[in-house]
């Protein structure tokens, strides 16, 4: 044994060798998926935009939360009564309910 091996097996033991069983097709972004939470969802786009989609009523704000970085939409928190579009991956039933109870729309996105 070299003497750094020696140095791995006093101070790290059982770092050579193998252990378990490979997974050679393993996705481990499978499961990526970040959420944003319905009480967050005016606070992507700003307050003005808000504002402004208040004082015009016939203009429906689409918002695209895949391009702030998140996939799914969950239902924690009240919206305002506006009517507004939501495109998103993933959908919560509850976020789902409260969207379309607003007057608005959900759009899944690939």
């Amino acid at each position: 044994m070299h003497h750094h091996r020696i140095n791995f097996d006093k101070y790290h033991p059982g770092y050579f060798g193998k252990v378990g069983m490979r997974n050679f097709h393993l996705n481990r972004n499978h499961d990526f998926c970040p959420t944003l939470n319905l009480d967050k969802l005016w606070a992507l786009v700003g307050q003005d935009n808000y504002e402004k989609a208040k004082k015009e009523g016939d203009k429906v704000p689409v918002i695209d939360i895949v391009q702030f970085g998140y996939y799914k939409l969950l239902g924690r928190g009240h919206i305002p009564k506006q009517p507004i579009i939501v495109k998103a991956k993933y959908f919560s039933q509850k976020a789902e309910n409260k969207i379309k109870a607003a007057g608005g729309a959900c759009i899944l996105r690939a």
